[in-house]
């Protein structure tokens, strides 16, 4: 969730919306964490290798911290075991950073790595090589949007690959990649409005109604999630390739990604991977 600028609490979306990622956690119970930027606009994050609904930091962290931008993610491991280490977000030069997907070749991905960038890689997931890489040519470009580009072109043209969605934030800033149309990710730009109205439950639910917490503040605001965490109507599915970007209230989108060369099907998935992408 990124406002632009206006730090709000996102406790509504992490703890109180009927897909919450605290309720997500209950089918995704290999990690949690939670990144936001300081007030001095440093990242800032905090993980376990536990689920979000037996998570006591997070649930306090959920209903305290107020920021302009949050990452949150739940995991469900299948490259790595549940490690603090393996668990998004993870943090490089500044940013904030989570994927979904499957990506192989790691001996590979790694190779292209330097020694400046392999230091800051603490743990075993494609994710976490996935960002270092990005880390890597966001610095050979010097800018964020063609670093993340060149990156997953690179990618997409010589790994295996099942699914390569991404979000990825500098302070009042956000990139959301869907690529390519394997997994869904979702967009809503709600105005954060106090107290907010009533919202129904959802198919699969309990009969009744959610209210938006009075935490809510007047301001517009994005939220991303890889399926839609309440029934507003207002929710948009991103495009198949569509790299979505937020630079404070400035919103645009691009298509720059061809197919990936080597796509992989649920097929070709090990047990482990097929459970987690399910």
């Amino acid at each position: 969730m990124t406002t632009g600028g206006p730090r709000v609490h996102a406790t509504f979306w992490l703890l109180d919306a009927p897909e919450s990622l605290e309720f997500q956690s209950r089918r995704m119970p290999d990690g949690t964490g939670l990144g936001w930027f300081s007030l001095g606009e440093e990242p800032v994050r905090d993980r376990a290798p536990i689920a979000a609904f037996q998570d006591a930091d997070f649930n306090s962290e959920a209903r305290n911290i107020v920021s302009h931008t949050f990452i949150s993610h739940v995991r469900y491991a299948s490259t790595g075991a549940p490690d603090v280490h393996n668990s998004h977000p993870f943090v490089m030069d500044d940013r904030l950073f989570a994927h979904n997907g499957v990506v192989r070749g790691l001996d590979d991905l790694g190779s292209w790595l330097t020694d400046v960038d392999c230091p800051q890689i603490q743990g075993q997931t494609d994710s976490e090589l996935v960002f270092a890489y990005i880390t890597a040519e966001i610095r050979r470009h010097g800018d964020t949007t063609a670093g993340l580009v060149a990156a997953v072109r690179r990618i997409a043209a010589e790994l295996p690959l099942f699914a390569l969605n991404i979000l990825l934030a500098e302070s009042r800033r956000m990139w959301a990649l869907r690529y390519p149309d394997t997994h869904e990710l979702w967009v809503l730009r709600p105005t954060l409005d106090s107290p907010g109205p009533a919202r129904r439950l959802g198919s699969g639910h309990e009969p009744g109604q959610v209210t938006v917490a009075a935490h809510r503040v007047g301001c517009p605001g994005m939220v991303l999630a890889s399926e839609p965490m309440d029934d507003d109507p207002d929710w948009r599915l991103l495009e198949p390739g569509e790299l979505l970007m937020q630079d404070g209230l400035h919103s645009s989108s691009e298509f720059p990604f061809d197919a990936p060369a080597h796509q992989l099907t649920p097929a070709d998935l090990s047990p482990a991977e097929s459970t987690s992408q399910a």
